[in-house]
Protein backbone atom coordinates (compact mmCIF):
# COMPACT_ATOMS: atom_id res chain seq x y z
CA UNK A 1 0.00 0.00 0.00
CA UNK A 2 1.21 3.57 -0.92
CA UNK A 3 -1.06 5.06 2.08
CA UNK A 4 -1.84 4.21 5.81
CA UNK A 5 -4.74 5.58 7.34
CA UNK A 6 -3.81 5.65 11.12
CA UNK A 7 -6.72 6.38 13.50
CA UNK A 8 -6.48 7.22 17.51
CA UNK A 9 -9.62 6.13 18.92
CA UNK A 10 -10.85 7.00 22.22
CA UNK A 11 -14.45 6.52 23.40
CA UNK A 12 -15.26 7.55 19.71
CA UNK A 13 -18.91 6.01 19.56
CA UNK A 14 -20.59 9.06 18.38
CA UNK A 15 -17.56 9.21 15.29
CA UNK A 16 -16.06 6.60 14.29
CA UNK A 17 -19.21 5.02 12.25
CA UNK A 18 -18.89 7.79 9.71
CA UNK A 19 -15.72 8.53 9.67
CA UNK A 20 -14.64 4.95 8.76
CA UNK A 21 -17.71 4.78 6.31
CA UNK A 22 -16.15 8.13 4.37
CA UNK A 23 -12.88 6.28 3.96
CA UNK A 24 -14.55 3.33 2.72
CA UNK A 25 -16.00 5.67 -0.51
CA UNK A 26 -12.50 7.12 -1.39
CA UNK A 27 -11.90 7.32 -5.30
CA UNK A 28 -8.20 6.08 -4.25
CA UNK A 29 -7.65 2.86 -3.03
CA UNK A 30 -4.14 2.07 -2.62
CA UNK A 31 -4.27 2.82 1.34
CA UNK A 32 -5.64 0.66 4.45
CA UNK A 33 -6.05 1.51 7.79
CA UNK A 34 -5.15 1.45 11.48
CA UNK A 35 -6.40 2.42 14.49
CA UNK A 36 -5.31 2.18 18.13
CA UNK A 37 -7.46 2.57 20.29
CA UNK A 38 -6.03 3.57 23.62
CA UNK A 39 -8.50 1.52 25.92
CA UNK A 40 -11.55 3.05 25.15
CA UNK A 41 -13.76 2.72 27.79
CA UNK A 42 -17.28 2.27 25.24
CA UNK A 43 -17.44 -0.25 22.82
CA UNK A 44 -16.35 1.65 20.15
CA UNK A 45 -13.32 -0.40 19.56
CA UNK A 46 -15.55 -3.53 19.44
CA UNK A 47 -17.60 -1.71 16.91
CA UNK A 48 -14.94 -1.56 14.86
CA UNK A 49 -14.27 -5.29 15.33
CA UNK A 50 -17.50 -6.30 14.46
CA UNK A 51 -18.27 -3.85 11.07
CA UNK A 52 -15.29 -3.03 9.65
CA UNK A 53 -12.78 -6.32 9.60
CA UNK A 54 -10.80 -4.80 7.21
CA UNK A 55 -9.74 -2.40 9.50
CA UNK A 56 -6.72 -3.08 11.45
CA UNK A 57 -7.53 -2.56 15.01
CA UNK A 58 -4.83 -2.52 17.82
CA UNK A 59 -5.77 -2.44 21.67
CA UNK A 60 -3.69 -0.18 24.06
CA UNK A 61 -3.85 -1.93 27.54
CA UNK A 62 -4.34 1.97 28.62
CA UNK A 63 -4.77 5.38 27.75
CA UNK A 64 -1.70 6.74 25.97
CA UNK A 65 -2.62 10.08 24.43
CA UNK A 66 -2.46 10.76 20.95
CA UNK A 67 1.48 10.73 20.86
CA UNK A 68 2.05 7.03 21.95
CA UNK A 69 -1.29 5.85 19.75
CA UNK A 70 0.36 8.03 16.78
CA UNK A 71 3.68 5.89 17.44
CA UNK A 72 2.09 2.78 17.82
CA UNK A 73 0.44 3.20 14.63
CA UNK A 74 3.93 4.14 12.80
CA UNK A 75 5.96 1.01 13.84
CA UNK A 76 2.84 -0.59 12.61
CA UNK A 77 3.46 0.42 9.18
CA UNK A 78 5.46 0.32 6.22
CA UNK A 79 4.11 2.23 3.64
CA UNK A 80 5.94 5.37 2.07
CA UNK A 81 3.06 7.94 3.37
CA UNK A 82 0.65 7.80 6.65
CA UNK A 83 -2.47 9.96 6.77
CA UNK A 84 -3.04 10.43 10.88
CA UNK A 85 -6.91 11.02 10.95
CA UNK A 86 -9.02 12.25 13.92
CA UNK A 87 -12.30 9.39 14.27
CA UNK A 88 -14.54 12.86 14.59
CA UNK A 89 -13.91 13.37 11.22
CA UNK A 90 -15.91 12.75 7.96
CA UNK A 91 -13.78 13.06 4.69
CA UNK A 92 -14.55 13.72 1.48
CA UNK A 93 -14.38 10.84 -1.24
CA UNK A 94 -11.12 12.61 -2.67
CA UNK A 95 -9.78 13.08 0.71
CA UNK A 96 -7.02 10.49 0.79
CA UNK A 97 -6.15 11.12 -3.16
CA UNK A 98 -5.74 14.90 -2.61
CA UNK A 99 -3.41 14.65 0.06
CA UNK A 100 -1.29 11.73 -1.80
CA UNK A 101 -0.99 13.79 -4.91
CA UNK A 102 0.12 16.80 -2.62
CA UNK A 103 3.06 15.04 -1.24
CA UNK A 104 4.19 13.77 -3.70
CA UNK A 105 5.28 16.25 -5.44
CA UNK A 106 8.35 16.98 -4.12
CA UNK A 107 10.92 14.88 -1.58
CA UNK A 108 11.40 17.89 0.61
CA UNK A 109 7.72 18.12 1.47
CA UNK A 110 7.35 16.44 5.10
CA UNK A 111 3.45 17.14 5.75
CA UNK A 112 0.62 18.03 3.87
CA UNK A 113 -2.15 19.64 6.05
CA UNK A 114 -6.30 19.43 4.77
CA UNK A 115 -8.71 21.37 4.63
CA UNK A 116 -10.68 21.20 7.92
CA UNK A 117 -14.11 22.62 7.87
CA UNK A 118 -16.87 22.48 10.84
CA UNK A 119 -18.91 19.68 10.94
CA UNK A 120 -21.98 21.74 12.16
CA UNK A 121 -20.80 24.74 10.47
CA UNK A 122 -19.05 23.63 7.01
CA UNK A 123 -19.10 27.29 5.76
CA UNK A 124 -16.82 27.85 8.07
CA UNK A 125 -13.13 26.70 8.51
CA UNK A 126 -12.13 24.72 11.30
CA UNK A 127 -8.27 25.23 10.11
CA UNK A 128 -6.11 25.48 7.24
CA UNK A 129 -2.51 24.49 8.32
CA UNK A 130 -1.13 25.13 11.92
CA UNK A 131 1.27 28.73 11.99
CA UNK A 132 3.26 29.51 15.02
CA UNK A 133 4.53 33.07 16.20
CA UNK A 134 7.21 34.89 18.57
CA UNK A 135 4.47 34.65 21.45
CA UNK A 136 4.35 31.34 21.85
CA UNK A 137 0.86 30.88 20.31
CA UNK A 138 0.05 28.18 17.84
CA UNK A 139 -3.04 28.71 15.89
CA UNK A 140 -5.21 26.90 13.03
CA UNK A 141 -4.67 29.28 9.79
CA UNK A 142 -8.04 30.66 9.33
CA UNK A 143 -9.87 29.25 12.40
CA UNK A 144 -13.89 30.42 12.24
CA UNK A 145 -13.39 32.00 8.98
CA UNK A 146 -15.34 32.00 5.75
CA UNK A 147 -14.94 28.91 3.76
CA UNK A 148 -14.10 31.29 0.79
CA UNK A 149 -10.92 31.42 2.14
CA UNK A 150 -7.30 29.96 2.11
CA UNK A 151 -8.58 28.04 -1.58
CA UNK A 152 -4.63 28.09 -2.49
CA UNK A 153 -2.21 25.27 -2.23
CA UNK A 154 0.97 26.82 0.97
CA UNK A 155 3.10 26.58 2.77
CA UNK A 156 2.52 26.46 6.42
CA UNK A 157 4.27 25.99 10.14
CA UNK A 158 3.41 23.09 10.62
CA UNK A 159 0.31 20.57 9.87
CA UNK A 160 -2.70 19.86 11.96
CA UNK A 161 -2.06 16.25 12.86
CA UNK A 162 -5.94 15.53 12.85
CA UNK A 163 -6.17 15.36 9.39
CA UNK A 164 -2.72 15.26 7.57
CA UNK A 165 -0.35 13.48 5.85
CA UNK A 166 3.69 12.42 6.47
CA UNK A 167 6.32 11.52 4.69
CA UNK A 168 6.90 8.12 6.71
CA UNK A 169 10.90 7.46 5.80
CA UNK A 170 11.37 11.54 7.67
CA UNK A 171 10.70 10.55 11.04
CA UNK A 172 13.38 8.53 11.18
CA UNK A 173 15.43 11.72 11.09
CA UNK A 174 13.53 14.01 12.72
CA UNK A 175 12.21 11.81 15.55
CA UNK A 176 8.67 10.54 16.07
CA UNK A 177 5.99 12.31 17.79
CA UNK A 178 7.49 13.18 21.37
CA UNK A 179 5.40 11.51 23.97
CA UNK A 180 5.70 14.11 26.75
CA UNK A 181 2.98 16.12 24.69
CA UNK A 182 0.60 13.34 25.39
CA UNK A 183 -1.82 15.36 23.28
CA UNK A 184 -1.78 18.99 21.98
CA UNK A 185 0.59 20.23 20.04
CA UNK A 186 2.35 17.50 19.25
CA UNK A 187 2.02 18.28 15.80
CA UNK A 188 3.31 21.49 16.15
CA UNK A 189 6.37 19.81 18.10
CA UNK A 190 7.59 17.43 14.53
CA UNK A 191 6.81 19.60 11.93
CA UNK A 192 9.05 22.58 13.64
CA UNK A 193 11.76 19.42 14.12
CA UNK A 194 11.26 19.10 10.41
CA UNK A 195 12.02 23.23 9.63
CA UNK A 196 14.43 23.28 11.76
CA UNK A 197 15.85 20.54 9.35
CA UNK A 198 15.28 22.55 5.79
CA UNK A 199 11.92 20.42 5.42
CA UNK A 200 8.21 21.99 4.61
CA UNK A 201 5.02 21.59 5.51
CA UNK A 202 2.58 22.50 3.18
CA UNK A 203 -1.37 22.77 3.07
CA UNK A 204 -3.75 21.76 0.30
CA UNK A 205 -7.38 23.13 -0.18
CA UNK A 206 -8.27 20.09 -2.54
CA UNK A 207 -8.09 17.77 0.35
CA UNK A 208 -11.49 18.28 2.68
CA UNK A 209 -12.52 16.66 6.29
CA UNK A 210 -15.31 17.78 8.24
CA UNK A 211 -13.94 17.93 12.27
CA UNK A 212 -16.66 18.14 14.72
CA UNK A 213 -13.38 19.18 17.22
CA UNK A 214 -12.24 17.99 20.69
CA UNK A 215 -14.17 14.53 20.20
CA UNK A 216 -12.50 13.29 23.12
CA UNK A 217 -11.91 16.09 25.36
CA UNK A 218 -15.88 17.18 25.47
CA UNK A 219 -15.66 20.99 24.18
CA UNK A 220 -13.12 23.74 22.37
CA UNK A 221 -12.32 24.91 26.11
CA UNK A 222 -12.05 22.72 28.96
CA UNK A 223 -9.95 22.33 32.13
CA UNK A 224 -7.99 19.29 30.95
CA UNK A 225 -7.46 20.94 27.13
CA UNK A 226 -6.34 24.26 28.99
CA UNK A 227 -3.85 22.96 31.50
CA UNK A 228 -2.20 20.37 28.91
CA UNK A 229 -2.28 23.16 26.15
CA UNK A 230 -0.29 25.40 28.56
CA UNK A 231 1.92 22.83 29.80
CA UNK A 232 3.09 21.59 26.18
CA UNK A 233 3.16 25.36 25.24
CA UNK A 234 6.51 25.82 27.59
CA UNK A 235 7.99 22.50 25.95
CA UNK A 236 7.77 23.84 22.54
CA UNK A 237 9.89 26.70 23.21
CA UNK A 238 12.55 24.91 25.20
CA UNK A 239 12.60 21.86 23.18
CA UNK A 240 13.01 23.53 19.33
CA UNK A 241 14.72 26.89 20.61
CA UNK A 242 18.28 27.08 21.14
CA UNK A 243 18.99 29.25 23.98
CA UNK A 244 19.99 32.50 22.31
CA UNK A 245 16.93 32.26 20.23
CA UNK A 246 14.85 31.85 23.11
CA UNK A 247 16.32 34.74 24.98
CA UNK A 248 15.80 36.78 21.65
CA UNK A 249 12.13 36.10 22.08
CA UNK A 250 11.94 36.09 25.78
CA UNK A 251 9.65 39.40 25.93
CA UNK A 252 7.39 38.34 23.42
CA UNK A 253 6.65 35.25 25.20
CA UNK A 254 6.12 36.98 28.59
CA UNK A 255 3.75 39.03 26.68
CA UNK A 256 2.29 36.01 24.90
CA UNK A 257 1.85 33.98 28.33
CA UNK A 258 -0.01 37.14 29.80
CA UNK A 259 -2.10 37.47 27.62
CA UNK A 260 -3.09 34.21 27.31
CA UNK A 261 -3.60 34.25 31.38
CA UNK A 262 -5.88 36.69 31.11
CA UNK A 263 -7.78 35.09 28.81
CA UNK A 264 -8.31 31.93 30.34
CA UNK A 265 -8.72 34.20 33.84
CA UNK A 266 -11.65 35.74 32.31
CA UNK A 267 -13.12 32.46 30.60
CA UNK A 268 -12.64 30.78 34.20
CA UNK A 269 -10.04 28.60 33.72
CA UNK A 270 -7.37 30.82 35.19
CA UNK A 271 -6.39 28.04 37.93
CA UNK A 272 -6.37 25.60 35.10
CA UNK A 273 -3.94 27.71 32.74
CA UNK A 274 -1.28 28.71 35.78
CA UNK A 275 -1.37 24.56 36.69
CA UNK A 276 -0.31 23.95 33.39
CA UNK A 277 2.70 26.69 32.91
CA UNK A 278 3.64 25.23 36.55
CA UNK A 279 3.65 21.69 34.93
CA UNK A 280 5.54 23.78 31.36
CA UNK A 281 8.37 24.24 33.73
CA UNK A 282 9.00 20.56 35.54
CA UNK A 283 8.17 19.30 31.99
CA UNK A 284 11.09 21.67 30.19
CA UNK A 285 13.08 19.96 33.28
CA UNK A 286 12.59 16.37 32.78
CA UNK A 287 12.15 16.53 28.78
CA UNK A 288 14.76 16.40 25.87
CA UNK A 289 16.00 18.90 23.87
CA UNK A 290 16.36 19.13 20.14
CA UNK A 291 19.65 19.50 19.42
CA UNK A 292 20.99 22.34 17.61
CA UNK A 293 23.42 22.32 14.60
CA UNK A 294 25.06 25.31 13.02
CA UNK A 295 24.78 23.55 9.89
CA UNK A 296 20.95 24.17 10.21
CA UNK A 297 21.81 27.88 11.11
CA UNK A 298 19.91 29.14 8.00
CA UNK A 299 17.04 27.53 8.99
CA UNK A 300 16.89 28.82 12.24
CA UNK A 301 17.24 32.33 11.07
CA UNK A 302 14.62 31.93 8.54
CA UNK A 303 12.20 30.44 11.12
CA UNK A 304 12.63 33.04 13.45
CA UNK A 305 11.93 35.58 10.46
CA UNK A 306 8.77 33.62 10.15
CA UNK A 307 8.27 33.43 13.97
CA UNK A 308 7.82 37.61 13.91
CA UNK A 309 5.88 37.87 10.94
CA UNK A 310 3.24 35.22 12.47
CA UNK A 311 3.23 37.56 15.14
CA UNK A 312 2.35 40.58 13.20
CA UNK A 313 -0.09 39.19 11.70
CA UNK A 314 -1.69 37.84 14.78
CA UNK A 315 -1.79 40.45 16.62
CA UNK A 316 -3.24 42.85 13.37
CA UNK A 317 -6.07 40.25 12.51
Amino acid sequence: MLVTVIIPNYNGDAYIENCLHSLKEQTFRDFDILVIDNASEDQSAEYIAAHYPEVRLVRLEQNFGFSRAVNEGIRRTTSPYLILLNNDTVCDPHFVEALYEAIDKDEKIFSVSSRMLQMYAPDKLDGAGDLYCALGWAFARGKDRSIKHYNKYAKVFSACGGAAIYRRDLFEQIGYFDEFHFTYLEDVDVGYRARIMGYENHYTPDAVVYHAGSGATGSRYNPFKVRIAARNSWYVIYKNMPALQILINLPFLLIGFGIKALFFICKGYGREYLSGMKRGYLMCVQGRKFPYSGRFFKNYVKIQLELWLNMIRRLAG
